[in-house]
């Protein structure tokens, strides 16, 4: 059983005079609304957050007191959203590395080394290390898949105040019965990416 992410790599850069460091994650890609968020996040080796792991496997309670962690311990944190017109412009993959870019490029410290979860990284000024499953197996990911998954689920609450049929406060813009029978009834938003299925095929 895993023990959960460590600092092992970002510790290891920093005995090594490369830092800072950042993790990097998004999240959204598979929704039907909502954007793709990504979040940056460069952790102090003097003040790690306590209670980090990989957002999927926190509650939401347990994620929204981490982040409030993060955001106080954290030397810098960043979110950057791309919208469901450009996901429709450029495609789901493309605007999923331009959020991650982004994310970096608004950091108040350039990182000297970045670690982002998945295998497909963006390209980016500075070196980067792409990881699999990073979210549970490296703290300074964790971290931002944690911030970038509270940022977006709070902009799709803020979604769902403007189109309340779709429940976006509960299905954060995936496929759920109650977002589809809204779809049909209703038809899409400004919120939704139709040039996914199944709004594609309803055009």
């Amino acid at each position: 059983m895993s023990a959960g992410p460590d600092f092992r790599i970002e510790g290891r850069l920093f005995r090594q005079g490369v830092w800072p460091v950042a993790g990097v994650d998004e999240v959204g890609r598979g929704p039907l609304a909502g954007p793709v968020a990504a979040a940056a996040v460069i952790l102090d080796p003097k003040r790690l957050p306590r209670g980090l792991d990989d957002s999927k496997a926190l509650t939401q309670k347990q994620r929204e007191d981490a982040f409030e962690r993060i955001m106080a311990q954290a030397v810098a944190v960043s979110v950057a959203f791309v919208t469901p017109a450009e996901i429709d412009m450029m495609n789901i993959r493309q605007a999923a590395l331009a959020a991650m870019r982004r994310a970096v490029a608004s950091l108040s410290h350039a990182p000297a080394f970045v670690l982002v979860d998945g295998s497909d990284p963006p390209t980016l000024a500075c070196p980067c290390r792409a990881i699999v499953k990073g979210d549970a197996a490296t703290l300074s990911i964790a971290a931002a898949s944690i911030v970038a998954k509270v940022a977006r689920d709070a902009m799709m609450r803020r979604l769902a105040a403007e189109f309340p049929h779709y429940g976006f406060e509960t299905n954060v813009g995936y496929a759920a019965p109650r977002h589809l029978d809204a779809l049909r009834e209703h038809g899409p938003t400004p919120a939704h990416r139709l040039s996914f299925s199944p709004l594609r095929e309803a055009r």
